[in-house]
């Protein structure tokens, strides 16, 4: 086992997850073998190309990652991980964060074409495929975005791809109905932590009343603008929101979720020229975050 390989007991948690070989047509490559090569270039980030000989043909390695990000594979073996630990009593409902990163865009991210992407015998366009690609100019040049939601064990829930330049606040809501953990013994799935913290970029009247109806308690600083503003119209302007300090401390713990994420160098820089393949990239970060005790 080469390191940063799935361990013994990774591969527990993980095996009566991966879909089953087909019926027809070649027999698959084995899948310890070939997810140990996806996740190695997702931890180091070198070219699909330069993947040692150990992983086998390089080509099987990429292709099965990028069908997998094409089909909804990698969200489904994500679903299924975050399911297991929430029947062992181990995802932190107490508290969810909401944050974004930015994930600067290689060069060899650009230039993807026009045409849209399909998947042969699949969906004729891959799940969460963008026109825009993902990529957008900021500052930083051309940069992605992750908008994510964590739990309070520093492992995400649900996150969103954007291009570089997208506001924070707009993407709350899109995230927050993202968080979904099936229960196999029956009941809906959960979609609603306990509380949610987020910083100052994340308020607004919008974003509150969607958490107010939805019985969410929040902790979100008001910046000094919208108070003022609230105050200027007197009783129009509505309560003062309630903010505790205290419990706002723990917002630290989507900050880590972030750095732990990043840890995987394809995940901190952009090689991916297709946003559903990025996301799938994301999405095998998150799934070993998952795996580890």
């Amino acid at each position: 086992m080469g390191r940063g390989d799935l361990t013994n007991a990774e591969w527990v948690r993980l095996e009566p997850h991966l879909p089953m070989p087909g019926q027809r047509g070649g027999r698959w490559n084995d899948h310890r073998r070939v997810i140990n090569g996806i996740l190695f270039r997702v931890r180091t980030g070198i070219p699909w190309r330069d993947l040692p000989e150990r992983f086998g043909s390089w080509k099987t390695v990429y292709e099965r990652h990028r069908r997998w990000s094409a089909d909804g594979t990698w969200d489904r073996i994500l679903t299924a991980v975050q399911t297991d630990a929430d029947l062992a009593g181990r995802i932190d409902w107490s508290m969810v964060g909401v944050d974004s990163t930015s994930c600067r865009a290689h060069q060899h991210a650009a230039g993807a074409r026009k045409k849209k992407p399909h998947v042969p015998k699949k969906r004729s366009t891959p799940r969460n495929h963008r026109p825009d690609e993902g990529l957008g100019r900021s500052r930083g040049g051309l940069t992605s975005k992750i908008h994510l939601a964590g739990e309070g064990g520093c492992r995400p829930m649900a996150f969103l791809l954007t291009p570089g330049q997208f506001g924070d606040a707009p993407q709350m809501i899109e995230i927050l109905s993202r968080v979904r953990v099936p229960r196999p013994h029956g009941g809906h799935p959960r979609t609603r932590p306990d509380r949610l913290s987020c910083d100052k970029a994340y308020s607004s009247r919008r974003n509150r009343s969607y958490l107010r109806r939805r019985q969410i308690k929040h902790t979100i600083p008001e910046p000094e603008d919208q108070r003022a503003h609230r105050k200027r119209r007197g009783n129009k302007g509505g309560r003062p929101t309630g903010f505790d300090s205290t419990i706002y401390k723990r917002r630290n713990e989507i900050e880590r979720t972030i750095n732990r994420l990043k840890n995987s160098r394809a995940v901190a820089t952009r090689y991916d020229k297709r946003a559903y393949v990025f996301h799938g990239t994301v999405t095998t970060a998150a799934i070993r975050l998952w795996l580890r005790q």
